[in-house]
């Protein structure tokens, strides 16, 4: 009776114990109640499957404190320490991790990091890559958030939930654009895009227009953009397989040279003159004045020409026709 009583004792003592270190453990806890994370496109473009360095997904990143109080957190020097990404498609399949990652946090290391204080209403942003977290691997269409750790990811237990994104990844330019094209049916000369600037981009593309050389013409296109135009097209295009994709793309083609559709950007005009050209370093816009000849007159119209840069190769995505008249 003895025993059982100095062992229900003992049992009682442990059981204190074991709560008094888990109290002392987070007595100095942080309340994150009035932090909040959230995520948006950093410089959004265009985005295919690949490594994080050919064909990366930035997203810039802000953490603000909401409350009264001054907000503490650790910021590690490598990010993978401080946060996750989940990525997920429309059949809720969650994208993998990098072997990077995995291969970080199952390896001892000293983890440096940085301690931050925001006060009230105060924000910190940062800027980092999606692919240097997720294997990104096939075009799809993806759901993606973001898991901020502020006391680092071996106290992952404590995490803010960033809003969610829609992530459309295309399928690589190398498999849906015509990149190297023969320039003549009896040549074995390969026609190759330059590293040209936007104006002289629209310019060679209506040129190769007037001389009905469409694969010159087509070499500065962005066909899929293009494509992507029409909401019907768009709406199929993103839910079929990369197989059927490719088929819509070349059949887009097939209509645009039959000018099927899409006629303004098809049409043929007699003399054209380049009016205004604006870029930043991967967006820009070509504005050209263009006369188109008729029997019994002359059509003028303004075109402007959106473009892209894309591994140093600036593309035609889309562009608008505005009618100035006869004369």
């Amino acid at each position: 009776m003895k025993i059982r009583k100095l062992f229900t004792i003992i049992s009682v003592l442990f059981v204190f114990g074991q709560v008094a270190a888990f109290a002392a453990e987070n007595a100095g806890a942080v309340d994150y109640s009035n932090a909040s994370v959230s995520i948006k496109y950093y410089n959004r473009t265009i985005y295919y499957p690949g490594s994080a360095d050919e064909a990366p997904v930035f997203v810039h990143i802000t953490i603000k404190n909401n409350g009264a109080e001054t907000l503490r957190f650790k910021l590690a020097d490598d990010r993978s320490f401080s946060m996750d990404f989940n990525a997920y498609t429309v059949k809720n399949s969650r994208l993998e991790q990098t072997e990077n990652i995995i291969e970080k946090r199952t390896t001892n290391q000293t983890v440096y990091f940085r301690e931050l204080a925001l006060e009230q209403g105060e924000e910190y942003s940062f800027v980092e890559n999606v692919k240097n977290f997720l294997k990104i691997s096939e075009p799809s269409v993806y759901y993606l958030e973001l898991f901020f750790y502020p006391e680092l990811y071996k106290s992952k237990y404590l995490t803010l939930k960033s809003n969610r994104l829609t992530l459309e990844v295309r399928p690589s330019p190398s498999a849906t654009a015509s990149n190297y094209m023969p320039v003549k049916d009896d040549s074995v000369e390969l026609l190759k895009p330059l590293d040209i600037s936007p104006d002289r981009v629209v310019e060679q593309t209506i040129i190769a227009r007037q001389k009905s050389l469409w694969d010159q013409y087509f070499l500065y296109m962005d066909i899929e953009s293009l494509l992507q135009r029409n909401p019907s097209l768009k709406k199929k295009y993103i839910t079929v397989s990369a197989e059927e994709r490719q088929r819509m793309l070349q059949s887009f083609k097939g209509d645009l040279m039959q000018s099927r559709i899409e006629n303004d950007i098809v049409a043929v005009p007699e003399s054209f003159q380049i009016e205004k050209t604006t870029y930043s370093p991967t967006e820009g816009s070509v504005v050209v004045i263009e006369w188109f000849k008729y029997p019994n007159f002359s059509e003028k119209k303004r075109y402007t020409y959106k473009v892209q840069q894309r591994e140093g190769i600036w593309k035609i995505y889309d562009y608008t026709v505005v009618n100035l008249g006869t004369e």
